[in-house]
Formats: C-alpha cells, structure tokens, sequence
C-alpha cells in the first residue's frame, strides 16, 4: 500500500461526521437518559465514536414513531410506484456516498475496504432497486368460486417490523431486511449490531433524503440484551426479522411467546459443508473454497468451514490449498491488497482462538496459521487437517478464517458427513458429472447449494436454511411472504 492510498481514506474520514445518536421521527437524538458505549476500530484498537445507548424507553419512542407513520397511511396507503421512486432514489443515493460508506464499514467491522466498496455497498444499493423494481409488479389473486361469489386474495403490510442485524455485514444484511419490509408498506425499527452502527445511521439519514415519510425509519443503537430483546418483548411490534447466532434467534422466538406471539424470522447459524469429488476441476475447487472461507475473514454465516475432500485426491488438493492459503495477505484493511482484516473485536478473536485450542487439544493437525499473537484482533488464514466428525471443530460455527479438513471415501460417505450436523444454511458441491450433481444436491440438507460454485447469492433467489439455521428467508420475492398477511374477501353477489 502506498502512502498516498492510506492518506486518501483518512481525508476522507475528516470529511466525515460520523452520525452517533439514535434515528427516531425522522430526526437524531440522545438516548432518553443520554447515555453511550464507545465503539472501537478494531483494526486499530482506536475509538471511533460514543453511541447513543438506547434503553427500553427508546424503544418504545420508535415503536410508536412506526405506528403512527403506518396508520397515518402516509407509506403503506402510498401507492406503489410511489415507494418504487423512493426506494429507487435511495439505491442512488448509496451509490452516490459509496466511498463513505465503504469507509464508514471498514472502521465499524475490519473488513478489507476494497471488500466494502466493490462488494458490500454496491449490493446493498441493488438490493434496494431489485425491490424497487418488484413494488408495482406484485399482484393479489381471484380464488375460483361459483358465479354467485367473488373472493380476492390480497396481501398486507404486517405492520410495525422489527429488524435486528449482525455486524459482518451491517449494510448488506440491513438492505436485505429493508427492501422487502418498505417496498410492502411497512414501517420499521432498524436495530444494528451494537458494534456496528454507523452505516445503518447513515442509511436512514440518507433514506429521508431520498424521501421516505419520517416515523417509517427508525435506528435505535445500544446493547442487544436490552435494545433487542426490548423489541422482542413489544406488545406493538408485528413482526422480528433477525439474522445473527442460533442461541439469540432462539431467545427472539421466545420473546414472542411471552408478548404478542409476532412472527419471528430467524436466519441463523451455519457450519456449512463443500464438498471436493474426484471428478471435479481442481483449481476452480480450490480457488472458490480459498473464498468460501476466507472471505471477510470467515465471519460469514454460510462460509464453507468443513471442506470433504475424495481422498484419491486429497493430497493435490491439500497442496494447492495450503499455498493459496498462505499467500493471503493479512493486514490493514485499509490496504487494497489486504484479504483478510480484522475481525469484529478483541473478544470475538479471542474466542476464535479458543476454538484453535480446542481443536489442536482434540487432535486435529494444524496445517497453516494457528493462535497469532494474543489480544491481537488479526488471525491468520488456520487450516486444519485430519479432522473427524465429532471434533468440535467439525460441529461449532467459529465465525473466523479457520477451516477443518475431512477426507472421504464414497459419495454416501461424504453426504452423510455433510448433514451430520445441526445446521443447514448452505453447502457446495465440485464435480463434472452431472448426475451426481443433481443426486447429491437432492440428499444435502441446505437451503442452498452451489454446484461448481461458492456460496451463490442473487436478488431473485431466497437465501435461508434448515435445522437450527432458522426458518427465515431473505431476498428473492419469496422475502416478502415475511412482511405481509393474506386476507381474503368474500363478496357474495345478488
């Protein structure tokens, strides 16, 4: 990285005000009783801004800010191509402020700013158009009846949605909830992860911007054992859409129990498979499983964490792997040849390192990277081998760049490895026969499967999982099942 390219992003950064209070009523404001945490680059150890830590009493302020906008019927009586302009212009909007925005997320979570600016902000603005473009697209239906009858089917804005998102990808994950829930008429209470607010900040800054009625936006940061399970437990909220870990979408579901039974949309958990077949093209194998787990530093909940390898080949590809692995480079995020950054924060490394530990004291043979320096919130690229089903390794996410290699014997062998396991979000297959393609793809229990690919993602297919990946669906027209209710209307004719 060159001076020069450094210099750049933190002239950039003077340029910047960083938005630190809640988003409510279409203004920003202190937390009720004015407190805040700090929140820390984790690259760099530096603290960035003291957020607004919002209490139940703020929650409550922006449960009744989207209630009222909602039966104001300023948004969800709007007609549709009226939200398909808004949302249209808030997809240029991002794209407009792209550079800040990238900027804004590579010092909240770590990440390569490359990876912000050409991945993560122009997803997040398409995300937004896709939906745009579905508003006016979306038709209700006539059930078949006698001549004397007439019953429509038309779908609702639930109402008051509730979408509470993780830190790995604050922007991207926050549009995927959005753009479904606004462009059906909703208003919404956005909660971003507390180490990560400030893209979600700016989001709604630039939201009213482009237009959308103030009280059908609304941020409010803080701590999620009080922000996020006050919003669990509100009597007025509709509808929870969450993605983050297995043991909070489980509290999310039982918070609606114990308040007004809203839906609630867990996508959760992943230790997702990829499995290597002999018969598949090797460098395009290894290239993609490179990415499936060590892209954003392995905090991605359908990264490919355990890679099934045909042990006819299991020592080209082991080779193959370790060099590439070896060769990412770790470093500054704000370095454009920078792979891997930072994770998210001291904690979450030093549980990724727990996690090395625990692995190595089970068996498994490390095979490149390992521990790194302690309190250190860089780790590099940790590639096991010899690892059986029943490590930990095998069976716990890890939520960073490490890998547990297992070698298999015959394609029964290897799908049965695969779905020994309590998740289910995503899983990858490499082969050139196409009828194991189909068969194996049948027998893997995933939500997704890519075929010669990894990790395959577009607007117009859901992404979501099975087992205790949760139940939920982002993106594609199926996300929008979540933010509405069918009626049926039943005219009976003279």
């Amino acid at each position: 990285m060159t001076v020069q390219e450094r210099t750049y992003w933190l002239n950039k950064l003077e340029q910047i005000e960083l938005k630190s209070q809640a988003f409510i009523n279409g203004e920003f404001v202190a937390a009720s009783d004015r407190q805040t945490y700090d929140i820390v680059n984790p690259a760099t150890g530096e603290t960035l801004a003291a957020i607004a830590a919002c209490s139940a009493a703020d929650v409550d302020a922006a449960v009744q800010s989207a209630r009222q906008s909602f039966e104001s019927g300023v948004w969800s009586e709007a007609a549709p191509r009226e939200r398909k302009a808004v949302m249209k212009k808030l997809a240029q909007l991002i794209m407009d402020n792209a550079e800040e925005l990238a900027l804004l997320e590579t010092l909240n979570v770590g990440k390569p700013v490359q990876d912000s600016l050409n991945i993560d902000i122009p997803g997040s603005a398409g995300c937004f158009e896709w939906y745009a473009e579905a508003a006016d697209k979306l038709y209700g239906e006539v059930a078949p009846t006698d001549g004397n009858n007439l019953a429509t089917i038309t779908r609702e804005p639930v109402g008051v949605v509730a979408a509470v998102v993780p830190w790995n990808f604050p922007l991207d994950i926050a549009a995927w909830k959005l753009g479904p829930a606004l462009i059906s008429g909703n208003s919404v209470i956005l909660k971003p992860a507390e180490q990560s607010p400030l893209t979600a900040l700016r989001l709604a800054e630039l939201a009213k911007e482009a237009g959308l009625p103030d009280g059908v936006l609304n941020v409010v940061t803080g701590h999620g054992h009080i922000v996020g399970k006050a919003l669990g437990l509100h009597q007025d909220v509709d509808c929870l859409a969450f993605t983050g870990s297995t043991r909070v979408g489980k509290l999310f579901m039982g918070y609606a129990a114990e308040s007004n039974m809203k839906q609630v949309w867990p996508e959760t958990g992943g230790k997702s498979p990829n499995l290597i077949f002999a018969d598949c093209a090797l460098e395009d194998a290894v290239d993609n499983a490179i990415n499936g787990i060590f892209f954003n530093q392995g905090e991605v909940c359908s990264a490919n964490s355990r890679i099934l390898i045909d042990n006819r080949i299991k020592a080209q590809f082991v080779d193959k792997f370790l060099a590439k692995a070896k060769s990412l480079k770790v470093g500054d995020p704000l370095d454009p040849d920078t792979r891997v950054g930072a994770l998210i924060d001291v904690n979450h490394a030093e549980r990724v390192r727990e996690c090395i530990r625990k692995a190595q004291a089970e068996g498994a043979r490390l095979l490149a990277g390992g521990e790194g320096e302690a309190g250190s919130t860089r780790i590099e690229p940790t590639v096991f081998d010899l690892v059986t089903p029943d490590m930990t390794i095998a069976r716990e996410e890890v939520f960073g760049p490490v890998v547990a290699l297992i070698g298999f014997d015959s394609e029964e062998e290897a799908v049965a490895i695969a779905n020994d396991s309590i998740f289910g979000l995503a899983a990858s297959l490499w082969t050139n026969d196409l009828n194991r393609a189909h068969r194996v793809s049948r027998k893997l229990r995933a939500g997704s499967v890519s075929v010669n690919t990894m990790d395959a993602l577009d607007f117009s297919t859901p992404f979501g999982g099975y087992k205790q990946s949760g139940f939920g669906r982002d993106l594609s027209l199926h996300a929008i099942d979540k933010f509405t209710q069918l009626k049926t209307t039943w005219i009976k004719l003279k």
